[in-house]
């Protein structure tokens, strides 16, 4: 057979397709269930709220890399991007600029972020994984130069409220990472620019024929991401009470195999916020669990990078 595959070979990658649009929820029972039977304490309502508020920093992280995704490009800038957000807003309430200030250039310098990634890839057709890549390391060396290598403390009661309080039983930060997540998926599923970001994925060139902005699209995308970064940097300092300059490549991996494990595909044009959602609480359910059962840390990104390649393995069959 020369033009198709051979049916047997057809066959299983149809099966891995299947599996691959359920690996995310699979993978989180099985976690809840290992680790439901290994410690009492792991589904606790205490810790489910505590999982949930470590979750939502990821979530907001992936869902800016959700959009990057589906234009078929990779935003490795994430790791750099967040604690220099949060630099930025340690820095100015540091310097008596108030706390709305503070926030609000915390947002701008993430976005900025994103606004040059998206310019270098769409405008200066630059390859993203290398303007990303750069970017994760100029960025990093910015946030050490502005907080000279140290730990800015941000000592704020609203901070300390967003982090601790909520309506109810619902915590703000579940509230506020669901609501990003909620505007993601409107603006993928109900407005003519996610029927273009899924357009510029699927298919460039032709979506270019049709007369979509691609450059335009896919800066909006990179955008997107950047100020994704600001949002999860105030969640950020939010939850450990000050702006820690070190890169954040755990978050990084995991932005990027939540996105994959929830049924995108690395090769763009084909979104899942709701399977993102299901993969970023599938990972931080993975590290919460080996904490309580009392696993060394020093395995856990081992455990993180073995998913990252697993999604990459299942991305082969998401296009």
């Amino acid at each position: 057979m020369t033009d198709t595959q051979a049916p047997g070979r057809l066959g299983l990658d149809l099966s891995f397709a299947a599996a691959a649009r359920f690996a995310a929820p699979i993978g989180l029972g099985v976690v809840f269930l290992a680790f439901f039977i290994a410690t009492p304490d792991f589904l606790t309502t205490s810790n489910i709220s505590d999982l949930l508020v470590s979750a939502s920093i990821l979530l907001v992280l992936a869902m800016g890399q959700q959009l990057v995704v589906t234009v078929a490009g990779i935003d490795l800038s994430v790791g750099s991007n967040l604690p220099w957000s949060a630099a930025v807003l340690g820095y100015a309430y540091a310097s008596g600029w108030g706390l709305t200030v503070s926030i609000g250039l915390a947002l701008l310098a993430g976005l900025a972020v994103g606004v040059v990634n998206g310019l270098l890839v769409a405008r200066l057709n630059m390859t993203d994984f290398i303007v990303t890549l750069g970017s994760l390391s100029v960025v990093s060396g910015l946030t050490l130069l502005l907080t000279s290598g140290n730990t800015v403390p941000v000592n704020s009661d609203f901070l300390r409220g967003l982090a601790i309080d909520g309506i109810g039983p619902l915590r703000w930060f579940w509230v506020l990472a669901f609501v990003v997540a909620a505007l993601v998926g409107f603006l993928l599923y109900r407005t003519r620019t996610g029927t273009y970001l899924l357009s510029t994925g699927g298919n460039i060139e032709a979506a270019r024929g049709v007369g979509i902005h691609v450059d335009r699209i896919r800066l909006i995308a990179y955008a997107s991401s950047g100020l994704a970064c600001g949002v999860a940097a105030v969640l950020f300092v939010a939850r450990t009470g000050g702006a820690d300059p070190s890169l954040q490549t755990d978050l990084l991996l995991s932005s990027i195999a939540a996105v994959v494990l929830g049924g995108s595909s690395l090769f763009g044009g084909k979104a899942s916020v709701l399977g993102t959602v299901t993969g970023a609480l599938l990972l931080q359910s993975l590290i919460n669990g080996f904490t309580l059962v009392g696993i060394s840390q020093y395995y856990q990104p081992v455990a993180v990078g073995s998913v990252v390649l697993g999604a990459a393995f299942i991305s082969r069959f998401q296009k």
